[in-house]
């Protein structure tokens, strides 16, 4: 899933978290979201303005790692079922 930004304020519109007090619940893609939505802090900017932000690779990699570090610890304490 992925965010967007209003280059006026810095407001992120994450799909993950969605925006319930302007209607979107969490998993809302940003494709649901009307084209006429305005950004909900600054009002400035439209939906068409927004700024996908891309994901860094660091962060990416480092998820990566994350999740094969718990898998082995699970592995290990005996828990990890195939």
């Amino acid at each position: 899933m992925a965010k967007y930004q209003c280059p006026e304020c810095g407001y992120t519109y994450d799909e993950v978290v969605g925006h319930p007090h302007e209607g979107f619940p969490a998993g809302t893609l940003w494709s649901q979201v009307p084209e006429s939505w305005a950004c909900p802090d600054c009002s400035v900017r439209d939906k068409v303005d927004f700024v996908r932000l891309e994901e860094s690779s660091d962060a990416l990699q480092e998820l990566s790692v994350a999740s094969k570090s718990a898998a082995a610890q699970t592995s290990q304490r005996g828990e990890f079922r195939q």
